[in-house]
C-alpha cells in the first residue's frame, strides 16, 4: 500500500533538509528517470555509451533496448545478462583500446561499491571523450547492503571532488536527492535515543562534462584547493 503523508509528515520531512544542499534542476527526479535521462544524453548516431556496473539483477528492462542508435557497451565485474566486457572497473581503462573512447559513461549504485572510487574516477577520465558527458548516481544515506563490499557513501559535494577540474570535468549539477527522515534507535547510545537526524538523503547525483585531458594525471599531486573549487570549510561561530 503507498504511504500517503499527512500534513505533519510533510512539515517535518521540511524541517530535516539540509538547506545548503542544491535543488535538483536537471536532475530533477533523475533516480526515477535516469533512464531516460541517459537515452536523452546518448541515444544518437555515431554516439558509444559505457555503462558500468550494466549486469541486469533487478528482472528491469536494460538501457541497451532504448539505445537503438548509439552503440552501447556494457561492462560489469561478474559475467550475466547485459554484460560484454568482464573485468574490475579499478582497471577500466586495460578492458579497451587507447582509441575507444566514450561519449557517455554513466553508473548507477555502483560508487558505493568500490574499494578506490578516486581510482575509478581518474580510469573514466581516460575513456570519455574530451566534451563526452557523466552520470553518477550512489547513495548518501543507504542501508548497509551487499556486503563485504559496501565500502563509501557519497555527498553531492564528494562526487564533484571525485570528477573536479583537476580531473578536467565541469560539473553540470551534482545534488542530493530523495530525503530520509530517520531517528536514532532505542539500541543507541543514550543520550543520542529517538533524536531526529537532519539532512538524510538517499541518492547523490553528479551531471558533468570532460573539458580536458590531463596527462598522467596522479591524485598524490592534486591539492585539496584543486578539488573543493571555491567552497571552505566552515568557520566557527
Amino acid at each position: 500500500m503507498q504511504f500517503k503523508p499527512t500534513m505533519s509528515d510533510v512539515e517535518i520531512a521540511r524541517a530535516l533538509l539540509d538547506n545548503s544542499v542544491p535543488s535538483p534542476r536537471r536532475l530533477k527526479d533523475a533516480h526515477q528517470n535516469q533512464g531516460n535521462l541517459c537515452v536523452e544524453l546518448g541515444n544518437k548516431e555515431g554516439m558509444r555509451v559505457l555503462e558500468i556496473g550494466s549486469r541486469e539483477v533487478t528482472g528491469a528492462s536494460t538501457l541497451r533496448e532504448k539505445l537503438t542508435k548509439a552503440t552501447y557497451v556494457g561492462f560489469d565485474y561478474y559475467p550475466g545478462r547485459n554484460v560484454d566486457v568482464v573485468g574490475d572497473a579499478h582497471r577500466l581503462s586495460h578492458y579497451f583500446r587507447e582509441d575507444e573512447k566514450f561519449d557517455l559513461i554513466y553508473s548507477t549504485a555502483v560508487f558505493e561499491h568500490l574499494a578506490m572510487p578516486w581510482v575509478v574516477a581518474s580510469e573514466i577520465s581516460k575513456l570519455l571523450k574530451v566534451g563526452g558527458t557523466l552520470f553518477v548516481e550512489t547513495h548518501f544515506s543507504f542501508s548497509s547492503h551487499e556486503r563485504p563490499w559496501h565500502f563509501f557513501q557519497f555527498s553531492d559535494m564528494g562526487l564533484r571532488a571525485l570528477f573536479s577540474p583537476a580531473l578536467g570535468f565541469e560539473c553540470i549539477e551534482a545534488t542530493m536527492a530523495n530525503p530520509i527522515a530517520g531517528k536514532f534507535s532505542a539500541l543507541a547510545d543514550p543520550y543520542l535515543r529517538g533524536r531526529w537526524v537532519h539532512g538524510l538523503y538517499c541518492h547523490s547525483q553528479y551531471l558533468g562534462v570532460k573539458r580536458r585531458d590531463v596527462e598522467s594525471f596522479a591524485w598524490g599531486d592534486v591539492s585539496v584547493d584543486d578539488v573543493v573549487g571555491d567552497t571552505f570549510y566552515p568557520t566557527p561561530v
